[in-house]
Order: C-alpha cells, then sequence, then structure tokens
C-alpha cells in the first residue's frame, strides 16, 4: 500500500534537493535517481530551465513522497516504482528521485521542477490532478508489483497519516477504542442517563451540546463520532438503547452479556525480573488473555494500550536476549558499546578510503553521465562544450591513474556496498540501544501503575466481601 502526498515548495531548489539526496537517508546515495538532469548539477539545469522560459518567481518546485506499509516493500523496488512514476506521470520535467529507509517504514521522494523543461509551462496541482492521475498511477504501479493500495470507499481523506500508520500496522487508535467503548456501554445500558455513567465509568469526560464529545481524562481535545456514524449522536445511542431493550423484551438476546469477572493478576513461575513485570502490565491492558478492561480502568492505562505495540516490541527483546535483571541488562548495553564502536571505526576506515578515491569516483560517474553530451557535440550541437570539456577532464583523469575503469568501478561498488552494509549494521545496534533505554525508563511507570491497580483491586474485592 503507498500513501502519496504533494506539497509545493516556494522556497530555494538546493535545499528540497539536498534533503532528499541525504546520504545517511539513502545508503550513500546508492537509493538515488535523476531524470533530465545530471548527477551534481540538478539545481543549476532547474535553475537554467526557470531563466530560458522567464518563469522565475512562484512556486519553485514540487516534493511528491511516497510511503510504503512496514514490511511490504524492499528499498529497491520502492525506488524503481519511483523511477516508473516520474516517467510516465513528469514526462519533459527535471526530478530527482531518492528512497529514504531511515524510518520505521520505507518511503520515496521526488523533487521536480516547477516548470516543463519542454513546453516552457508550469505545473498546477489541484485535488484533480491528485486523485485522477498522481494517486492513481501510484495505485496501479503498487498492483502491478503486487502491492496492496487503498480501495476506493474506504475511509482516507479523513484519517490523519498517523491514525492510518497505526491501523496499518494492526495498531489500536483512540478513534477505534472510543467507537468501542461507545458501543459496549450502548450495549449495556438502560436508558441514555446509564450510558453517560457507564461512559464516565470508563473514563471518559463527556460534553453535551449540538454533538456529543468524548474524551479521556488529560486528553487535549474531544472527538465527536457522530459526525461519522449518526449511530454516536445523542439519537443514535437513545433508540440503539431502546432496541436493545426491546430484543431483551422479545427474547432476541440475553439481559446480561456473558463476560469474564476481573481477576487480579497471579505472577507467571517462568519470568522474573524484566520480562515478569512485561507480562503483568500487558495483562492488565488486556493485551494477555481474552478478557475486558478491569472495573474503572484509569484514563493513563487507558491510553498506554495504545502503546501495546511498543511494549510487545520490548518484550520480545527482553525475552530474545535473555534479559532479565539490571545487571544483565547493563552487561548486555556494554557489548552492544563496543559492537557499535567497533562497526564506526569501520565505517571511518572506509570514508577515508572512499575520500581518497573520491576524485575518481566522481570521473567514472561524470563519463557514465555526460557520454550523450559527448556524442551531441561530436555530432555538432551546440550548447555542449561545458558538458563535453568535463567529460573530457574526466577520461584524462581516468587514464592518468593507471587502473582500468573496470577494476574502478569494481572498488567503487565494494566500498559503497560496504559503508551500506556497516551502516544498516550500526542503525541495528542504535536501536538496541535506544531499546534498553526506552525499557529501563518504561519500568519504573509499569511498576507504579502494577501497584495502584492491584491497590484498587484489592479494594474492590473488599467491598464484594462486604456486599455479600
Amino acid at each position: 500500500m503507498a500513501v502519496t502526498k504533494i506539497l509545493a515548495r516556494k522556497g530555494r531548489l538546493d535545499i528540497g534537493i539536498d534533503y532528499i539526496l541525504n546520504g545517511d537517508k539513502t545508503e550513500q546515495k546508492i537509493l538515488t535517481a535523476h531524470q533530465g538532469c545530471e548527477p551534481g548539477r540538478e539545481c543549476r539545469q532547474m535553475l537554467e530551465t526557470k531563466r530560458d522560459t522567464e518563469n522565475m518567481g512562484g512556486v519553485q518546485y514540487y516534493h511528491i513522497v511516497q510511503s510504503f506499509k512496514p514490511g511490504e516493500i524492499s528499498p529497491e523496488l520502492a525506488l524503481k516504482i519511483a523511477k516508473t512514476f516520474a516517467a510516465e506521470y513528469l514526462d519533459g520535467y527535471e526530478a530527482v528521485i531518492a528512497t529514504h529507509v531511515d524510518r520505521g517504514h520505507i518511503h520515496s521522494h521526488i523533487v521536480f521542477n516547477s516548470v516543463n523543461a519542454d513546453t516552457g509551462e508550469k505545473y498546477h496541482s489541484n485535488a484533480r490532478s491528485y486523485y485522477c492521475q498522481i494517486r492513481a498511477i501510484s495505485d496501479r504501479l503498487c498492483r502491478e508489483h503486487g502491492l496492496s493500495v487503498i480501495l476506493s470507499g474506504e475511509t482516507s481523506k479523513s484519517m490523519s497519516y498517523v491514525e492510518w500508520l497505526r491501523q496499518s500496522k494492526g495498531q489500536p487508535t483512540f478513534r477505534s477504542m472510543l467507537e468501542a467503548d461507545l458501543r459496549e456501554s450502548i450495549e449495556d445500558a438502560n436508558d441514555l442517563g446509564h450510558f453517560f455513567l457507564l461512559m464516565e465509568h470508563k473514563g471518559y469526560e463527556i460534553r453535551h451540546g449540538n454533538r456529543l464529545g468524548f474524551r479521556l481524562r488529560g486528553q487535549e481535545r474531544f472527538q465527536y463520532p457522530g459526525r461519522k456514524n449518526a449511530t454516536f449522536t445523542e439519537n443514535g445511542i437513545r433508540a440503539a438503547i431502546l432496541g436493545n431493550l426491546e430484543e431483551i423484551e422479545t427474547g432476541q438476546r440475553a439481559a446480561f452479556s456473558d463476560r469474564p469477572m476481573f481477576r487480579p493478576y497471579r505472577r507467571h513461575p517462568k519470568y522474573t525480573g524484566f520480562l515478569a513485570l512485561y507480562v503483568h502490565y500487558l495483562y492488565l491492558l488486556g493485551k494477555i488473555e481474552q478478557r475486558q478492561y478491569p472495573p474503572r480502568m484509569t484514563p493513563h492505562l487507558r491510553q498506554e494500550v495504545m502503546k501495546f505495540e511498543q511494549y510487545r516490541t520490548q518484550f520480545a527483546f527482553l525475552r530474545e536476549n535473555n534479559i532479565s535483571t539490571t545487571d544483565e541488562m547493563t552487561a548486555y548495553q556494554s557489548r552492544t558499546e563496543e559492537t557499535l564502536a567497533n562497526l564506526m571505526k569501520q565505517r571511518t576506515i572506509l570514508n577515508v578510503r572512499k575520500k581518497k578515491q573520491q576524485a575518481l569516483y566522481d570521473a567514472l560517474a561524470d563519463v557514465e553521465a555526460l557520454a550523450p553530451a559527448k556524442a551531441l557535440y561530436e555530432n555538432g550541437l551546440s550548447g555542449m562544450e561545458d558538458e563535453f570539456a568535463r567529460y573530457m577532464e574526466a577520461v584524462r583523469l581516468l587514464e592518468r591513474c593507471g587502473v582500468p575503469s573496470e577494476h574502478l568501478t569494481q572498488e567503487k561498488t565494494e566500498v559503497y556496498n560496504q559503508l551500506a552494509d556497516l551502516n544498516r549494521q550500526i542503525r541495528a545496534e542504535r536501536k538496541k540501544l535506544a531499546l534498553c533505554r526506552e525499557i529501563q525508563t518504561a519500568s519504573q511507570q509499569m511498576g507504579e501503575d502494577i501497584r495502584k491497580t492491584e491497590t484498587r483491586g484489592k479494594e474492590v474485592e473488599h467491598d464484594e466481601h462486604r456486599r455479600r
């Protein structure tokens, strides 16, 4: 699945180009491509096009972002799709293409000149061009490569990117949690007042007005689910409750739903330390064993459900590396820091090696990129003098070095591949250290939440015992 967006930019061209060509994001620029312009001269050529067509003002460039579902696509395929998209949709436009791998999801960037080099006309972006062209072409390319797409009719325009990303990962969103709580309260309520009482019991504040608003205590904004679903307006809720009561009276449904009673957690005998803490906490969040939330769940714990995927990742990390105690965590961090230092040292050595040969590597790129300009110059086309001079200078430099171009190309490929591999390993080690820090910080809050929940559970048990 690819989510696309297009941004119009009036700022400097070089800033946008430099951002997407960042070597740390593109595996040392391996995941980059150009259309209608040469590497290293992209900005100059785009500005020359603007000057030649007298279109220097207004929007300077457009920036298209194509984001994919995590784990669904490889960086190479993402770059291929972006190049195909640019060739089909941006015919005549000078464009720089890059695929970034520095985030949890792979995404491609396309920065293209706002002026068409062939026609001299400026690009105009609107809703029609987005949905009928950009989105349509992107979806078709995704389908051709076996990737999922957003089907027409699905809710996408009204969903923020963060919400879509959480939903695509199967993680809960505040909207989905609110709707689930609303349905459960409608099912259990005897009348509208009882419904409001149940929602407050779940930790929500309620705003009465033209629309019903709900928010967890501690949140900044109210949500108004009735805007998208009439069932969650006041009249819709009242009608749903009456419908439930009529079904109960006619015997079509039970008066009480069969839900397990909340019982305090009993420590798992196989886990100790951090592992036991995470098992306990995930149970409280309702993510271990199918059960309902405990009575009067605090707004803080309800919001913690949103971090379930994060906690599950941390738990898997602890179990995989057999970390239970603080001492084991410290030892693991020390080993990881030592590994990271060695990797950084190897990368420094490779970068020094690359820097010594950078002039030759650039000459190789110039020979390949400027070969068409050389052919045009030799055929008598004017305006190719600078390009031909650069080409010949690169050829002379390669001849003076005494190393065959084939060997130099192989060496360059090996160096860049080794750097890309080292960068991947460095990111992995840094991610491990970040997980260690997150676990150490989260474990303190978990312990406090568990203590409060167990105290509240004992109070509920005591009250029930007294009533009996």
